[in-house]
């Protein structure tokens, strides 16, 4: 027995270093693809095409279940403050997509609760202008609905329309 466990053992070692291999060699280049474009506009490479404008793509993702008891924010409640709190910011498009989220709460209890994620794109250019619409949205819904946050993530990318 103590032989099978020996070679499962070994085996399992040899999988992880050879894993941790893969990692290392390829995370350098995984992350050296996420820096700028540095390309002059119009230039490409043998392997990728450069197409659109930059842009920044930022999402929001908000939760309907209220940390006081209150009553879960509804789709109407939703779709209304999209309709006052950020479309005046953003007029030229959003997304909007339904979804399920799971959390650990500060007591260490997983929580489940339906939410909604928002999804901007803005040229890169407008992005300091564009932050601080971003974070009065976050701030008014977390206000509005008693929310402990409303996480936020932001990427570059290239968008053509």
């Amino acid at each position: 027995m103590a032989l099978t466990l020996s070679r499962v053992s070994r085996t399992r070692l040899s999988v992880a270093a050879a894993a941790a291999a893969v990692l290392a060699v390829g995370a350098p280049a995984a992350y050296a693809s996420l820096d700028g474009d540095t390309r002059a506009p119009g230039t490409t490479t043998t392997t990728q095409v450069s197409r659109g404008q930059a842009y920044t793509e930022t999402r929001l993702l908000f939760g309907t279940e209220r940390p006081d008891g209150g009553p879960d924010v509804t789709d109407k409640q939703f779709m209304k403050f999209i309709d006052d709190e950020v479309t005046p910011s953003f007029p030229d498009g959003l997304t909007v997509q339904d979804g399920r989220g799971q959390w650990r709460d500060s007591n260490g209890k997983i929580e489940r609760e339906r939410s909604y994620e928002l999804i901007l794109l803005y040229p890169t250019a407008q992005a300091p202008k564009r932050d601080a619409l971003v974070e009065e949205i976050r701030e008014d819904y977390v206000k509005k609905y008693a929310q402990d946050s409303v996480a936020r993530l932001d990427d570059r990318l290239r968008v053509d329309f």
